[in-house]
């Protein structure tokens, strides 16, 4: 049993960035799911796909390079929130990551979404991760 599955999902990704691949697979979840989904609309992952093989099923993840130097689209991935130590932010104190550069994934009471859509919505939630 996982403690942490969103550390999990995180540290799937970090290694298989670090490794150059170009998928990886990752046990789903419906929280996983829309983090995927923010991943893609911000263009840090080439694609995804939802496949529903056993009772839990799987998403695999198509991770994006840089065509010609081979960079990774997502450079950094840090979990914030901790099921030890929970981070919540309200509208006022939203984090800005890499001053505007990078994305901040919230859960809210509206669904899983970036910093800025959050701030557009006027919620705040809890500070699932930072992804530059």
């Amino acid at each position: 049993m996982n403690t942490d599955p969103i550390a999990d999902y995180l540290t799937r990704v970090r290694n298989a960035i670090k490794a150059n691949h170009r998928v990886v697979e990752i046990p789903a979840s419906n929280l996983k799911k829309e983090i995927t989904k923010v991943l893609f609309d911000k263009g840090y992952i080439a694609n995804y796909k939802f496949e529903e093989n056993n009772p839990q099923g799987s998403i695999k993840i198509a991770l994006k390079y840089h065509p010609i130097s081979k960079i990774p689209a997502i450079r950094t991935l840090t979990r914030v929130s901790k099921p030890g130590l929970r981070k919540y932010a309200g509208v006022d104190s939203m984090p800005r990551v890499l001053n505007g550069l990078g994305i901040a994934i919230l859960s809210t009471s509206k669904g899983v979404m970036t910093d800025k859509e959050a701030r557009l919505q006027n919620v705040g939630g809890e500070v699932l991760c930072y992804v530059y």
